[in-house]
């Protein structure tokens, strides 16, 4: 199906995009807070200027310049030689890693679930401008999903729809690690994560940023995990590696707990800010596009 019958047909039906939500998202395109050459014209005007046919401003002429470039006119008047500067309109190159490790497999909706959401919204606008958009998770991140053009929705969404928690993924540092060396581009990268990685995920990030990309992390969790309602004696195990801990709920546990998450947060978000990442917190009880409308426009990733 080319590109216009998808425009002129029905959007495609998706449990994880509504039509409404797709009419929305049409309207939105992704930005960078970053300069990156893209490899094809696209639809996004760059801060580079370039020699497309939208007048930018003159500067002076100097040896060696494309004399096609001069204005004759201006040099008639002023007797100096003028060369035009034009607007370059360039494609952007958006990634998006998911985390389908077995923790994101919980609450409801599943983190997993709302973090494909997000993951197909921003790639949607992606499509939707011309965008380069490649998809992946941390046990596909080394044989991404990549598409261009708003014909490519349905793939995008049938892809994200089939994918499921790994059960025994990589952990995140050999995900990413594995992601930058596929990679060898420049853009957005968007990591959606609970970050409930017992080997941690700060060297992961710090490849990213090695990488000078334009990244962003969303922090996910669950209404649960941020307000637990548990009490009495409990055996708690670790979906994702059998670890087993018998504890006793009390008043004095649960408040410890509040100030261990606390804790948890704060260190993610200094991290994220002290390396230029932006950092943005977000339930799994959120509506995804509020979070995509309100949140992400806010921190510059879509206007």
């Amino acid at each position: 199906m080319s590109e216009s019958s998808l425009t002129r047909s029905a959007k495609p039906s998706s449990t994880l995009l509504t039509g409404e939500m797709m009419s929305k998202l049409e309207r939105m395109e992704l930005v960078s807070r970053k300069i990156f050459r893209g490899r094809m014209k696209g639809e996004r005007r760059s801060k580079r200027k370039g020699q497309s046919v939208e007048f930018a401003d003159f500067r002076n002429y100097v040896s060696g310049d494309d004399l096609r470039f001069i204005d004759w006119n201006l040099f008639a008047r002023m007797d100096r030689l003028y060369l035009k500067i034009f607007l370059e309109e360039e494609d952007l190159h958006f990634f998006t890693i998911i985390d389908d490790s077995a923790s994101m497999d919980f609450g409801d909706p599943t983190k997993l679930f709302v973090a494909k959401q997000i993951a197909a919204s921003l790639a949607y606008i992606g499509l939707c401008r011309g965008d380069r958009v490649s998809v992946s998770s941390f046990a596909t991140a080394g044989s991404p999903v990549v598409m261009r053009g708003k014909s490519s929705a349905f793939r995008l969404l049938s892809h994200l729809e089939a994918l499921p928690c790994a059960e025994q993924p990589p952990t995140m540092e050999e995900s990413i690690k594995r992601f930058c060396l596929k990679n060898t581009g420049k853009g957005i990268v968007v990591v959606i994560s609970d970050l409930m990685n017992k080997s941690g995920y700060e060297s992961a990030m710090r490849m990213l940023v090695a990488r000078e990309m334009d990244v962003f992390l969303i922090h996910l969790l669950s209404p649960e995990e941020l307000s637990p309602s548990v009490q009495g004696d409990l055996k708690l195990v670790d979906c994702e590696d059998d670890d087993r801990r018998e504890v006793s709920i009390s008043a004095s546990l649960l408040n410890r707990y509040q100030q261990t998450l606390a804790g948890f947060i704060e260190h993610a978000k200094t991290f994220c800010n002290k390396r230029a990442i932006a950092y943005v917190p977000a339930r799994s009880d959120q509506a995804a596009d509020i979070l995509v409308n309100e949140y992400l426009r806010s921190r510059g990733l879509v206007r």
